[in-house]
C-alpha cells in the first residue's frame, strides 16, 4: 500500500512551498511522488469554452482529457473523498503519497509552522504528528525541523515510510554511472526481465539475471 504522508497547517503557514521542496529530493533519491490538494472551497479546471467544459456542460458524469504528456480527469463526486479513498481509486504507479491540506484525516502528517504567523500548533502526537517544520523550536515529543532543512525531512520520510519497503535488487547502470531506483521501477524492470527471460529455453526459475547493452 502506498504511504500518505498530509502538510498540514494554518493558512500562509507554507504547505505549498515545503511541498515544492519535498518534492524534488524525494525524486532526485528515486522516488515516484503524488501530491494530493484539498479544497475545501471548491475549485474549477475546466475553464468555460474549452472542449472539457463542454462535455461536462452537455451532462457527462466524467471528462477524461488526454495528451502525449498528459492526462486529466474530471469526475462528479457525491462527497469529500478521504486520502484512503483518493489513493486507492485514483493513484497508481507511485512510491508516496504528499497531501496539502486534510487535517482531520488520520493519515502521518508534518506541521508547517512559522513564529510570524501563527501562535499555537494546530496538532498533536494525538494528530499522528510525525513531525514539525518550523523556524522556532518545538519541544513536544516529535521531531522539530528548521524550514529549510529539506534533506532532514526527507530522510525521517525515507527512513519511516520508503526504506523499510522490500523491493527486488535491481541495479541500473548506464554509461558507468549507477541510477537510482525507485521501488516501483524496480519491481517493474524486474517482473518484466524475469517474465521475458523465463520464457527461454533452460531460463524457467531465474532468479539472478545480468544483461549488459554494448554500444552498436
Amino acid at each position: 500500500m502506498v504511504p500518505i504522508v498530509s502538510i498540514v497547517g494554518k493558512s500562509d503557514s507554507g504547505k505549498t512551498t515545503l511541498i515544492e521542496k519535498l518534492v524534488p529530493e524525494l525524486v532526485r533519491r528515486g522516488y515516484r511522488v503524488a501530491t494530493v490538494k484539498h479544497d475545501i472551497h471548491g475549485f474549477e479546471v475546466d475553464r468555460e469554452g474549452k472542449d472539457s467544459w463542454r462535455h461536462k456542460q452537455a451532462g457527462a458524469h466524467t471528462v477524461v482529457i488526454s495528451s502525449p504528456a498528459k492526462l486529466a480527469l474530471i469526475r462528479d463526486v457525491d462527497h469529500d473523498a478521504h486520502l484512503a479513498e483518493l489513493r486507492d481509486k485514483y493513484i497508481q504507479d507511485v512510491d508516496l503519497i504528499l497531501s496539502e491540506g486534510f487535517k482531520k484525516n488520520n493519515q502521518p502528517k508534518i506541521e508547517v509552522f512559522r513564529k510570524e504567523v501563527h501562535r499555537e500548533l494546530l496538532c498533536t502526537q494525538e494528530d499522528n504528528l510525525l513531525a514539525i517544520a518550523s523556524n522556532q523550536p518545538f519541544d513536544i515529543g516529535v521531531p522539530c525541523f528548521d524550514l529549510n532543512d529539506i534533506r532532514g525531512l526527507t530522510d525521517l520520510i525515507v527512513e519511516k515510510f520508503l526504506k523499510g519497503r522490500k523491493s527486488p535488487q535491481v541495479h541500473l547502470r548506464v554509461n558507468g554511472k549507477e541510477i537510482p531506483l525507485s521501488p516501483f521501477v524496480e519491481k517493474s524492470i524486474s517482473h518484466t526481465v524475469r517474465g521475458m527471460v523465463s520464457s527461454l529455453k533452460g531460463c524457467a526459475s531465474p532468479q539472478n539475471v545480468e544483461i549488459k547493452i554494448m554500444p552498436d
